[in-house]
């Protein structure tokens, strides 16, 4: 199940979120709104989520969330985008990065 996440998760959020990929979840966020949205099996899922919410594309990146070590990992498909000047899966910009790191730990660390 995905989630659209504006304010802190819940547990059962997080489990709902768990359920496609058992120990980690794939993520979208929009470092510009501080908001993201989590679960399923694509990070393109939860991007859509996020555009259609009014997210705009060059502000939503993807991510993963591993809620038992509380790590956040910066690399998805979604992320290659040579226009931006980001030409890998992994986030390169270092502000982009903060930008994520900021938003995924506001709404989902310590769960």
């Amino acid at each position: 199940m995905i989630h659209l996440l504006r304010t802190r998760v819940t547990q059962k959020q997080l489990d709902e979120m768990l359920e496609a990929l058992e120990s980690y979840v794939k993520l979208a966020v929009d470092i510009r709104r501080g908001v993201l949205a989590g679960g399923g099996t694509l990070h393109a899922d939860s991007e859509a989520v996020l555009l259609d919410d009014g997210s705009e594309q060059e502000d939503v990146w993807g991510a993963d969330w591993i809620p038992s070590i509380q790590e956040v990992r910066y690399e998805a498909l979604m992320n290659i985008r040579p226009r931006q000047n980001n030409p890998s899966m992994k986030i390169l910009d270092p502000t982009v990065r903060v930008g994520v790191a900021e938003a995924v730990h506001s709404l989902l660390a310590g769960v």
